[in-house]
C-alpha cells in the first residue's frame, strides 16, 4: 500500500513521542554516559551517546523487519539474548566496584578510556538490552502501519536516532559541567558504587526475569 509523504507525519510524531518516553526513563544507558562524562570528560560521554546511537538504528531497523515475530517464533533466542544482556550488565557493575577497591589515597589515577572503547561501551550496554528490542517493536506495532514502506522507516529510524543522541548528548553535557563533576570527584566513591549497584540490580533483574 502506497503512503504519500505527508501520510507519514502521524506516524512519525506517534513513534517520536513514545520513543522519547522510553529514552528519557533512566536506565543502563543514562548511567553509562552519566559516570562517563562525569567521571572522564563531556567528550566521552558525547562519544558514548554516539554509540547508543548507532545501537538505536540497529533496532529501529529490526524492529521494522519484524524481531517481535522472530522472538515469539524463537522464545529460547530471546531467552539468551536476556541472559547475555544481564550477564553483560553484571560485568559492569562489578568493574565499578573493582576500581574503587583499587583506587587509594596516593594511588595513580585509572587510564582514561580510549574513544574508541566509549564508543563501544555505549553501543554494547544498548544492543545487550532485550528490552530495547521489544520497546522498538511494541513502538512499531503501535505507532507504524502494518506494512512499513521504506522511506517511512527510514525516516522513523532516523527520528528515533536523533532523539537518542539529542537526549544522551544532553545528559553528557550536563554531567561534565563544572558544578556536577565537582560534586562528582568529592563523592566519587559512593557514586560510582551507586552506578555499579544500578548496572547489577539491572542486570540480576534481566537474568532472573525469564
Amino acid at each position: 500500500m502506497d503512503v504519500s509523504v505527508a501520510g507519514y507525519l502521524a506516524p512519525l510524531l506517534s513513534l517520536a513521542l513514545l520513543w522519547t518516553v522510553a529514552v528519557v526513563t533512566p536506565g543502563p544507558n543514562f548511567f553509562n554516559i552519566a559516570q562517563l562524562a562525569a567521571s572522564h570528560s563531556r567528550r566521552h560521554g558525547v562519544v558514548a551517546a554516539l554509540g547508543v546511537a548507532t545501537g538505536t538504528v540497529l533496532w529501529g531497523l529490526a524492529g521494522g523487519l519484524g524481531i517481535k515475530t522472530l522472538f515469539n517464533a524463537a522464545p529460547t533466542l530471546y531467552l539468551g539474548f536476556k541472559i547475555a544482556g544481564g550477564c553483560y550488565l553484571i560485568y559492569l557493575g562489578l568493574k565499578q566496584f573493582k576500581r574503587k577497591a583499587a583506587i587509594a589515597p596516593g594511588a595513580p589515577a585509572a587510564p582514561r578510556q580510549t574513544y574508541s572503547g566509549v564508543y563501544a561501551r555505549g553501543f554494547l550496554g544498548n544492543m545487550t538490552n532485550p528490552k530495547s528490542a521489544l520497546f522498538v517493536a511494541t513502538i512499531f506495532a503501535t505507532a507504524m502501519p502494518a506494512h512499513v514502506p521504506p522511506l517511512l522507516l527510514a525516516l522513523a529510524v532516523l527520528t528515533m536516532a536523533t532523539l537518542s543522541f539529542s537526549w544522551y548528548c544532553s545528559v553528557a553535557l550536563f554531567f561534565a559541567s563544572r558544578r556536577v563533576a565537582g560534586v562528582y570527584d568529592r563523592s566519587r566513591q559512593w557514586l560510582d558504587r551507586l552506578a555499579g549497584g544500578c548496572y547489577l540490580l539491572f542486570g540480576v533483574h534481566l537474568v532472573a526475569n525469564r
